[in-house]
């Protein structure tokens, strides 16, 4: 019996030995240390290897409703401290601090951490160090509060095991990989900071979308810690101490969006410039000189006439005519008078409608202005798809029935009030890609006032644009100067069928700016399938004719509705060879000194369009920007753009087209009028 102990003895000897293997790399975690609102424990993330540093962990956990507090706590708190003990030669660097959290606490905002916080700290263990541990110690005080505030504190040490090779330790290397997913990372692209008198506005990269942000500074008396933050797409806004007189910003960014949080480290040359370039916390711009801050009245009047314009615009002046032309002949009377109340009540109804949609949005926090639901390719398809099958009515090719196919032309032909009132609503849907002078003042004005303000300013916008008509069917004079019907009134219609189908060209033009060659495929179909359906209706009729048009016509909304690459198409920036709009950028320019001329645009405004090609584009213009040194900068606000919508906002405008020249020196920008001349352009460039 006594001959099986050895065999014993080894088999013992085996198990203690696989036993100390599997506990070996356990040894580089030490025993927690229980204080009465936190425990503390310092873990490696793996054995000491000579040359190289090794990442050891102040794990600290607070209680529920507890925090301790960042390298810059805020308005009150200290900052958590470690004071390493280290064998010679061995260094231990300082810690790297996770991203913090932003803890209101009363009036007080703080900086710090709630739950369980990992601070890193890398130890830099020597090529020739020797021992078969490294034993570290380390003195850790911080602060932790809630209603209160205790100062609490631990000494702790940590034996870590030398090996020749590193392998992290499993059993914590969840632990170490989220603790370096809150470092703040570097910022690969720079920002642009700001001040004006006590305002901070911080300009993030045009290529970060995210939906959240807030900086933290790493100096405690730069920002008010419990002033709100603001953030608006890539532009965030806070308050600068008074006292703070330095020319740099340093800290972190935290940002997010989508269930994502990340940080970045910032640290750029803080900038001073006039309030007025400053953010959107700065005071309000001054009034461009053709929008002034006009009051209530004067934006009706401005309102006014701006619609009454709106009916010389190529896309109006077609419905407009056809039905001013269906009264000819007719003598005045309450039947005339009825359809004159009943076209303005048409366009007052699309008017309330547009109204309606943009200032709901607006309230709901969406950056939009006039003209923002041509900012939807659907939109912009379904325009297309109306004027082409309008001109196709026009010019005699089909008739289109009363049902599904034909509602739309039908109200617009039939001699009734519903045909009057469709075709004042039809009147209003094709006049909003235009914007005529007075308007943009107007606008600007309404979506900064109260919602029956800004309702107001559409209906006196609508009551310009019905009111020809409706001037026409009250005065007996002006109905008597009608020439008599005839023939020449079926050629008249045909032939205001071609501006019909030159505004489907343009339109489809708009969709290769947003949506690229794919849009405009899509569309050409469409195109395609209408041209089908109204030959089928027009040919065969019956119910079977009926329904192969009515599954053409779905065929088409169909692919106006299919989903599109949003700015896939070549930018107008691109297309005129100037530099596309970036507030960073102009900023930037602006404090080199260098003159900038920005024109807000998009391809669906017509009055940009028409600007374009009598001014911006002649040769003496751009040889005014060539002679003065004047970057040209294009804001394409075809695709919605939420920088751009801001700069509309900032001069007193919710659409397009606006013109701005900042000149050297200037608090603020030259607001150029909405109808353009070379001459005007030139003399604004040059001074002369």
């Amino acid at each position: 019996m006594p001959r099986h102990i050895p065999s014993i003895r080894l088999i013992l000897h085996v198990l203690v030995l696989a036993l100390a293997v599997m506990v070996l790399p356990r040894l580089a975690s030490a025993q927690p240390v229980a204080t009465e609102n936190a425990v503390a424990e310092l873990i490696a993330e793996g054995p000491a290897v000579p040359g190289r540093t090794l990442s050891v962990a102040l794990k600290l956990v607070a209680r529920p409703g507890w925090h301790t507090y960042w390298v810059n706590p805020g308005d009150t708190g200290l900052a958590t401290t470690i004071v390493w003990t280290v064998p010679q030669g061995v260094s231990a660097g300082a810690i790297a601090w996770p991203r913090p959290e932003a803890i209101p606490v009363g009036p007080f905002m703080n900086y710090g951490f709630e739950g369980e916080t990992w601070l890193l700290t890398d130890i830099a263990v020597p090529e020739g160090f020797a021992g078969g541990t490294l034993e570290l110690r380390a003195r850790a005080d911080w602060l932790i509060c809630a209603e209160i505030c205790v100062p609490e504190g631990a000494d702790l040490s940590l034996s870590v095991p030398v090996a020749a090779t590193f392998a992290a330790d499993p059993a914590h290397a969840l632990g170490f990989e989220q603790a370096r997913e809150k470092l703040p990372l570097p910022l690969g692209e720079p920002v642009v900071a700001t001040r004006a008198g006590d305002s901070l506005e911080i300009l993030l990269p045009a290529s970060m979308k995210v939906a959240t942000a807030r900086f933290f500074p790493f100096d405690g008396d730069s920002i008010v810690a419990a002033a709100p933050q603001v953030f608006d797409g890539s532009r965030l806004t806070a308050t600068l101490e008074k006292d703070f007189k330095g020319t740099r910003l340093s800290g972190v960014i935290v940002v997010g969006g989508g269930g994502w949080t990340r940080s970045y480290v910032v640290d750029t040359p803080l900038a001073s410039v006039a309030p007025a370039a400053s953010a959107a916390t700065a005071p309000p711009p001054a009034p461009a000189p053709d929008a002034p801050d006009i009051g209530i009245l004067l934006a009706l009047a401005f309102a006014f006439v701006g619609g009454l314009i709106l009916n010389l615009m190529p896309c109006v002046l077609p419905v407009l005519s056809i039905k001013v032309l269906s009264m000819a002949g007719k003598g005045p009377g309450p039947v005339v008078r009825h359809h004159g109340i009943a076209y303005t009540l048409g366009v007052l109804a699309c008017f309330a409608l547009l109204a309606g949609a943009l200032l709901t949005l607006r309230a709901g926090g969406e950056s939009i202005g006039w003209g923002f639901q041509l900012q939807s390719p659907i939109v912009v398809s379904l325009l297309g798809y109306l004027f082409f099958a309008l001109g196709l009515w026009m010019l005699d090719i089909v008739s289109f029935g009363n049902r599904l196919m034909g509602a739309g032309e039908g109200l617009v032909r039939r001699g009734g009030l519903a045909g009057t009132f469709g075709t004042g609503l039809l009147a209003a849907v094709v006049a909003t890609p235009c914007t005529a002078p007075f308007m943009g003042a107007a606008l600007g004005f309404a979506l900064t006032r109260p919602a029956h303000e800004a309702f107001a300013v559409f209906m006196a916008l609508g009551l310009g644009l019905s009111s020809p008509f409706l001037l026409i069917s009250f005065v007996p004079g002006l109905a008597r100067l009608l020439p008599k019907p005839g023939g020449w009134m079926v050629r008249l219609k045909k032939l205001l069928a071609f501006p019909l189908f030159a505004s489907t060209v343009w339109l489809l033009w708009v969709l290769a700016v947003q949506s690229g060659p794919m849009g405009v495929a899509a569309a050409g179909a469409g195109l395609l399938l209408i041209a089908l359906a109204a030959f089928l209706v027009h040919e065969f009729g019956g119910v079977g004719g009926r329904l192969v048009g009515t599954a053409a016509v779905i065929g088409a909304l169909v692919l106006a509705a299919m989903p599109a690459e949003s700015g896939a198409g070549k930018g107008l920036a691109d297309q005129a060879g100037a530099e596309p709009y970036n507030p960073e950028r102009l900023l930037a320019l602006r404090t080199e000194g260098k003159p900038v001329f920005v024109n807000l645009t998009a391809a669906w405004c017509i009055t940009c369009l028409v600007n374009e090609q009598v001014a911006l584009e002649r040769p003496a213009v751009k040889d005014a920007l060539a002679s003065t040194g004047t970057v040209y900068m294009i804001g394409d606000w075809t695709n919605r753009d939420g920088t751009i919508t801001r700069l509309l906002a900032e001069n007193g405008r919710s659409g397009v087209p606006l013109y701005l020249l900042y000149r050297p020196g200037a608090d603020r920008p030259v607001v150029l009028p909405q109808l353009l001349t070379e001459g005007l352009v030139v003399e604004a460039l040059t001074g002369r």
